[in-house]
């Protein structure tokens, strides 16, 4: 099916508040949800669509950056969506969106529109970690591979993260029989009503350890430490989050690991200032070279020199561009290169010697030496340009 705007899959306006996104997701989950289309793969694709989009609309950082980006936002390894590309399954919705559901997904939780409910044992997900990394525009400018050592939860050594003690497993739950869910009916002035929750006892897995393991407790996570090996790609910018799947914390009994979201920052360049993709370089030229003119030099964020030529009369407030010598589009936002803006200013010496201040005043009676009007309308008109 063809990848359809986020705001337009749920039915609502871009400036939509979280709280009628979430209604609006409820009213789709309600409409195609497994129990009430039994087979009907059109109804479960498009199930995982409203998922998808509820996934990151209803997240601020997610939001504001497809706003910005579209599909291709860095909150993902390659952008956002995958709920039907990238392994997640029916279960995974059900886990992360359970708020909405009203449980583990079945329709007990809307007044009863089935008592079936999609009862697949729960998988535990694991927290997401948060880490912050500087960078240096020469690092943005190439992209880089960053190692960092986390401390997290980690999958049990001792019982590989079953929770159990070696040789003892574990046996279907008594109050939920497997099912992993609790089922109520009760009267009501509508008529028979039925809810549907969590089991209590085995927290949705369906089953409960007979002897649990004495190094996690049962949980079948530790405490420890890893490792992480993250690639950042070239042009991400100060605030932009680059999200890390399954590098986060352990899930409980081998469950889905969480992610590790990245914010970026960057250092502070003595050479360059960026703007977006553009790199702002401020020359300082003599007042021989702004007259008579000549080639100067330029460094580039590769560390190479570009020579330029200097026109004769140039005058402070001109740039230049030296096109695609930039920073480049992060991947999946366009294919452009930015430029290196040269911003020109003329050096005024402070103090002179006595024969270049004779010198001076001989030119100061010269014509060629005073600007008239339109050239000082011209500067001002440059450097308003500019900054506007």
């Amino acid at each position: 099916m063809a990848k359809r705007d986020y705001y337009e899959v749920l039915g609502v306006d871009k400036n939509a508040s979280e709280e009628e996104i979430k209604k609006a997701y409820r009213k789709i989950a309600i409409k195609y949800h497994p129990d009430r289309n039994p087979g009907d793969k059109e109804a479960e694709e498009k199930f995982k669509e409203a998922a998808e989009a509820y996934d990151v609309l209803h997240d601020a950082q997610k939001r504001q950056q497809y706003d910005q980006f579209g599909f291709n936002g860095p909150a993902g390894a390659g952008g956002f969506g995958g709920f039907g590309g990238e392994g997640f399954s029916m279960d995974d919705i059900f886990s992360m969106f359970g708020d909405v559901f009203g449980g583990r997904g079945g329709f007990g939780g809307f007044s009863g529109f089935g008592g079936g409910g999609y009862r697949q044992p729960a998988q535990h997900r694991g927290s997401d970690l948060r880490l912050k990394v500087k960078l240096s525009l020469q690092e943005v400018a190439t992209g880089v591979t960053k190692k960092f050592k986390v401390k997290k939860d980690i999958t049990c050594p001792h019982c590989h993260g079953t929770g159990a003690e070696s040789g003892s497993g574990s046996e279907t739950c008594p109050t939920c029989h497997g099912s992993g869910v609790e089922i109520r009916t009760q009267q009501s002035i509508f008529g028979m009503m039925q809810t549907q929750t969590v089991c209590h006892t085995c927290g949705g897995e369906g089953k409960v350890i007979k002897n649990k393991c004495h190094e996690c407790g049962g949980t079948g996570v530790v405490k420890g430490e890893e490792v992480v090996e993250i690639s950042i790609p070239a042009g991400v910018a100060e605030g932009m989050v680059v999200n890390v799947p399954n590098k986060g914390n352990a899930g409980r009994h081998n469950g889905i690991p969480g992610n590790i979201q990245v914010f970026i920052s960057e250092e502070p360049n003595d050479t360059f200032v960026r703007d977006g993709n553009d790199l702002i370089y401020n020359l300082l030229l003599d007042f021989p070279t702004a007259a008579l003119g000549g080639n100067v030099e330029i460094p580039t964020i590769d560390g190479s020199k570009v020579k330029i030529k200097i026109d004769p009369g140039t005058q402070p407030g001109k740039t230049l561009r030296l096109r695609g010598k930039g920073l480049p589009e992060v991947k999946g936002y366009g294919s452009g290169t930015g430029d290196v803006v040269v911003n020109i200013s003329v050096y005024v010496p402070k103090t002179l010697s006595r024969d270049e201040k004779e010198t001076l005043e001989g030119l100061q009676q010269s014509d060629n030496f005073k600007g008239d009007s339109s050239t000082k309308k011209s500067i001002f008109e440059k450097f308003k340009n500019y900054f506007s």
